[in-house]
C-alpha cells in the first residue's frame, strides 16, 4: 500500500505535465495541424473543470479521468514528433514548479464563497 500513493502521485503529476505540454505543442508551429487540433481538445479538456460525465456520478464520473483523459494524452502525443515533445516538456515541467499564488486562490475562494452564500440567500428568501 505505501508504495501504490506514490506511484500514482508520480502518474498524476506526468499525467498533468503532459496535459500541459500537449497545450504548449497546440501553440507551436512545428505542430502538425491535425496533432494541434486535437492537442487543444484534448488539453482543454483535461484542464477544465467540467467532464463529459460529472464526478458526483458513482463510478461512472470518474472513468473520464482515468481512461479518456490519459488515452487522449497518449494518442495526440503519437502525433507530434519526438523532439519538440521533449522540448515542450520540460517547459512544462518548468512552468509546473513556478510557486502559485496563495493571494490569488484565497481572492478566488472569496469570490466563490460570496456568490454561495448569495445563492443560498436567494434561494431561502
Amino acid at each position: 500500500m505505501n508504495s501504490l500513493f506514490p506511484r500514482c502521485k508520480r502518474w498524476a503529476f506526468a499525467l498533468k505535465r503532459d496535459a500541459v505540454t500537449l497545450y504548449l505543442c497546440a501553440r507551436h508551429k512545428r505542430t502538425p495541424a491535425l496533432a494541434r487540433l486535437l492537442a487543444m481538445l484534448v488539453a482543454a479538456y483535461a484542464l477544465s473543470p467540467i467532464d463529459l460525465i460529472p464526478d458526483f456520478i458513482p463510478i461512472l464520473g470518474f472513468v473520464d479521468d482515468v481512461i479518456l483523459i490519459p488515452l487522449g494524452v497518449w494518442l495526440v502525443l503519437r502525433l507530434i514528433p519526438a523532439e519538440l515533445i521533449a522540448e515542450q516538456r520540460l517547459r512544462a515541467s518548468q512552468l509546473l514548479q513556478r510557486p502559485r499564488s496563495k493571494l490569488a486562490a484565497g481572492i478566488i475562494i472569496a469570490i466563490w464563497l460570496c456568490f454561495g452564500v448569495t445563492l443560498m440567500v436567494c434561494l431561502f428568501q
